[in-house]
């Protein structure tokens, strides 16, 4: 059969993103308690098509993903970028995997309960490659005080923390996390001390930020606070030089 998708095209147009997205995949990632730990990711893969390729194999990427059986840490990541690259012989390879991570979150006097987050793992290889990881910590307040100089107002539900994080040496998942729930804790214990008891995106977004400064693993750092309201929205957003 003759390889349509491998022969020259004389258009000379590059085709920046070409790929599969939203897998359904089973993984397994660190735990730094577990050691591993099961779960379900939703994975995009994509590479650039060079000119003078009329397209490429799709089937291609779920069979480099398959290779790994679902074992996905930052070895295999860059090793997974690696492959699409020089098999599907593209310039760059770009690589999505969003999944959620559960943790196990003790409470005095109580067993605990198991919350999960939204994470995701977002890597590139060109000449060089490049690895993000975000999280999605939730803010959730037991009562939120409604009064007019509150924008936006709303009981319990308060909003978000988004951070994505570049690493210079490996550093767990469960930390990133823990560091970021104890920036919110320390934000609102700091309240009782104010004038103004009104926990403020501006705020929230700098003591998160200042803890992430202090850590030595972590070379870029971007964050966003968002406060959902019934009205509106309001959000502040930092990212580090």
């Amino acid at each position: 059969m003759k390889d349509i998708q491998s022969q020259l095209d004389s258009r000379r147009i590059n085709i920046k993103k070409v790929g599969v997205k939203t897998i359904s995949y089973p993984i397994t990632v660190r735990d730094k308690s577990q050691k591993r730990q099961h779960t379900v990711a939703t994975v995009n893969m994509y590479v650039n098509l060079p000119h003078k390729f009329k397209g490429t194999h799709m089937s291609r990427f779920v069979e480099i993903l398959n290779e790994f059986h679902g074992e996905i840490d930052i070895k295999s990541f860059h090793a997974v970028l690696g492959k699409m690259k020089d098999r599907l012989e593209a310039e760059a390879s770009h690589l999505e995997i969003a999944f959620p991570y559960f943790l196990h979150k003790a409470r005095s006097g109580e067993s605990g309960h198991l919350a999960h987050y939204k994470c995701q793992m977002h890597g590139s290889l060109q000449q060089d490659d490049d690895l993000k990881i975000s999280v999605e910590v939730p803010i959730s307040l037991p009562i939120a005080e409604k009064s007019p100089h509150r924008l936006p107002g709303s009981l319990g539900r308060w909003g978000k923390v988004d951070v994505s994080v570049r690493f210079r040496q490996f550093f767990w998942i469960e930390d990133i996390i823990i560091l970021i729930e104890h920036a919110i804790e320390e934000e609102l214990n700091s309240l009782a001390s104010r004038e103004r008891k009104v926990l403020s995106v501006e705020t929230l977004t700098r003591r998160v930020a200042t803890c992430l400064e202090k850590i030595a693993a972590i070379k870029w750092f971007a964050v966003t606070i968002n406060n959902f309201g019934d009205e509106c929205s309001t959000f502040a957003a930092i990212e580090s030089y």
